[in-house]
């Protein structure tokens, strides 16, 4: 049918929170992914109706939440709705503590590991179905609290190594799509050794 969106079309999802003041903390490394995806392609973000900055490239529709971590469900929910995709068509782009820093992992489906915003995606769409570019950051060194950790900035030898990373999961996100998770998961987890 016409009406119907491209069976190869894709929502790929960059968490974060909005503003500069949180731009660059280790909590908003989905969105600078989201940034590098975009920084790629001539198009870039513009706001949607679903509560969320949205761009096109190719067969991906690019999304950044306009709400903070813990309310991503709603924009989510509603992008899949007005685009008419099932949940397995979503990547979500993520900080991720129990991975170290500059390290990928990529997988689909499970829980939210305690990230306030895949806990509010999976109540709000009602599955867990989903594949996920977990990006490493690490664990808070010392006692430092890890709430307190993920807004904080990248430091200044993260900051050195960080727009490889970047570009590792934006690149990671794309072969998700062109070729599957599996050769996604092939490339990225030999890699970038846990």
């Amino acid at each position: 049918m016409d009406d119907q969106p491209p069976v190869d079309r894709w929502l790929v999802v960059g968490l974060g929170n909005p503003g500069s003041k949180y731009a660059g903390n280790r909590h908003n490394v989905g969105q600078m992914v989201l940034a590098t995806i975009a920084h790629r392609t001539p198009t870039g973000f513009r706001n949607h109706r679903g509560n969320a900055a949205v761009a096109a490239s190719g067969p991906s529709i690019l999304a950044v939440p306009n709400t903070f971590m813990n309310a991503s469900g709603a924009p989510v929910a509603a992008l899949l709705r007005f685009y008419g995709l099932e949940p397995e068509r979503l990547i979500v782009v993520h900080d991720e503590l129990d991975i170290p820093f500059d390290s990928l992992r990529l997988k689909h489906g499970g829980g939210h590991g305690g990230h306030n915003g895949l806990r509010d995606i999976i109540a709000t769409i009602g599955t867990g179905d989903f594949t996920r570019v977990r990006v490493g950051i690490g664990r808070p060194p010392g006692r430092q609290d890890a709430a307190d950790f993920v807004l904080r900035d990248f430091n200044a030898d993260e900051r050195q190594v960080l727009p490889v990373l970047l570009s590792d999961a934006a690149d990671a996100a794309a072969l998700v799509i062109a070729e599957g998770l599996l050769a996604a998961q092939l490339k990225f987890h030999s890699a970038r050794p846990q």
